[in-house]
């Protein structure tokens, strides 16, 4: 699997959200500021309404914004076993069913399924329960994270 294939399908993705935040920001836009909507009485809100929900898309907007500029400059560096799991490192764990689950261990900004051929990769961010459990392990270790009131199990498949 190509780790720069599965970043430029991250910023990609982000392109995409980045469009569809900026079309919800205009609408918004488009609702607070309309003529019909001026506020005749107190209960009278939707202006005010659509105000805030613009803003916050707004603010969504420039969370992707900054989200590419990040992963743009984001380098994957090679798996180094003496460093064990690092930013970049592309994971297979195998879970106490033996199920395999491929990860991407990348940037904030970039949780999301992708796919490289057949095979779903989920892009998890380094600061996640998950993320946080794999970094620094090697080949054939145990990583475990608590979910509510059950403990998944997972073993270290393979890194790249």
């Amino acid at each position: 699997m190509d780790k720069i294939l599965l970043q430029h399908q991250v910023l990609a993705r982000l392109a995409e959200d980045l469009l569809q935040a900026e079309q919800a920001m205009r609408s918004a836009h488009e609702t607070a500021t309309h003529e019909e909507n001026i506020d005749e009485n107190k209960y009278d809100t939707l202006g005010l309404e659509a105000a805030y929900l613009a803003t916050g898309q707004a603010r969504r907007a420039e969370g992707i914004r900054q989200a590419i500029a990040h992963w743009r400059q984001f380098r994957a560096r090679p798996y180094d076993a003496s460093k064990g799991i690092e930013l970049g490192a592309l994971i297979c764990l195998i879970d106490t069913d033996n199920k395999q689950h491929l990860f991407f261990l990348g940037l904030d900004g970039g949780s999301m399924k992708l796919f490289s051929g057949a095979q779903p990769v989920q892009v998890i961010s380094a600061e996640a329960p998950l993320g946080r459990a794999m970094m620094g392990k090697c080949e054939g270790d145990e990583v475990s994270i608590q979910v509510a009131a059950i403990r998944q199990q997972f073993e270290v498949l393979w890194v790249h």
